[in-house]
């Protein structure tokens, strides 16, 4: 570890990817441990709320919920929404999260917080930085026909990672010591958290809550030939969407390391995984060397897997 007087300040910005996104827990356990001080953080979708929670100085509470939660605690927590827009409104999920965290206004956070969104219509990315935080959570998690848009100062907004799913441009400006940055839709890879977890015995209400869940989001492999509901394309279609503009955004505004999660560690709503996805974070930021960058001068993590 690092000692006090040698400390870093770090830029963070945490992608979009769903239920991956609790990872982002575990990195930031990782930085914490190892003396890095999070000075900002940009978040994307699920990175938007677990960053805001976190700057919020609320991710303890945040996790022990998240991992207490059960497949049939996401249905309970998915309010039907009648628009056609989208299947869901997200106003239960937000005034959960409200319940744990209480209000906040970003102004009024103790660190830098970015949330981006999406303005389909103006077709340009809106970072969200004042205001209700859950406003700006709530505008960057609305993944398009999943999710219905949010109307944010009249403008209908949805999920930034249609534009920027790791978004580190708004970090330009930061003066910190580096810039690491999250990517939930890393390479596939063998033996990382692949398949879905093992099933305990359950009651039939269960095994239908299961079902419910399976039919609302894809599969963790592409192998097999299934038929897919309307929600699970446009899930995959995103997600695929979201692999390409990854690479171009990173490759456009490099950080000083960017710790990649396989897009295959698990599905878009597998919630109910929180330890399992919350260990491999940690085990992604561990797996990082400390070297210069020549590029920024900046001291930076370049991660070796």
């Amino acid at each position: 570890m690092m000692s006090m007087t040698s400390r870093k300040t770090v830029s963070l910005v945490l992608g979009s990817g769903g239920a991956r996104g609790l990872a982002h827990i575990g990195v930031i356990h990782w930085l914490e441990e190892n003396d890095l001080e999070i000075k900002s953080i940009v978040g994307c979708s699920i990175g938007a709320v677990v960053g805001g929670i976190y700057a919020a100085g609320k991710l303890d509470e945040y996790e022990k919920w998240v991992r207490s939660l059960t497949k049939v605690d996401i249905v309970t927590l998915l309010d039907p929404s009648w628009e056609k827009s989208g299947l869901v409104r997200g106003e239960k999920l937000v005034n959960t999260l409200i319940g744990l965290v209480g209000e906040k206004l970003i102004e009024d956070l103790p660190i830098s917080y970015t949330a981006v969104a999406a303005d389909l219509r103006g077709q340009k990315e809106v970072w969200i930085q004042s205001g209700s935080l859950f406003d700006a959570m709530r505008a960057s998690f609305a993944i398009p026909l999943f999710f219905t848009p949010f109307n944010y100062k009249g403008v209908d907004l949805v999920d930034g990672g249609i534009l920027n799913p790791v978004p580190t441009a708004p970090t330009t400006g930061d003066e910190t010591d580096m810039t690491i940055a999250v990517n939930l839709n890393g390479p596939d890879e063998n033996g990382i958290c692949a398949g879905t977890a093992p099933e305990s015995p359950s009651s039939p209400f269960h095994t239908k809550m299961n079902r419910f869940i399976s039919r609302l989001q894809p599969p963790v492999t592409s192998g097999g030939s299934r038929d897919c509901g309307p929600s699970e394309i446009a899930i995959q279609a995103f997600e695929a969407m979201q692999s390409a503009i990854a690479r171009q955004k990173l490759a456009a505004y490099p950080p000083d390391t960017v710790i990649e999660i396989p897009r295959t560690a698990c599905r878009t709503l597998d919630f109910d995984r929180a330890a399992e996805m919350i260990a491999l974070g940690h085990r992604r930021a561990k797996m990082c060397d400390f070297s210069t960058s020549p590029a920024t001068g900046k001291q930076s993590m370049a991660g070796r897997g």
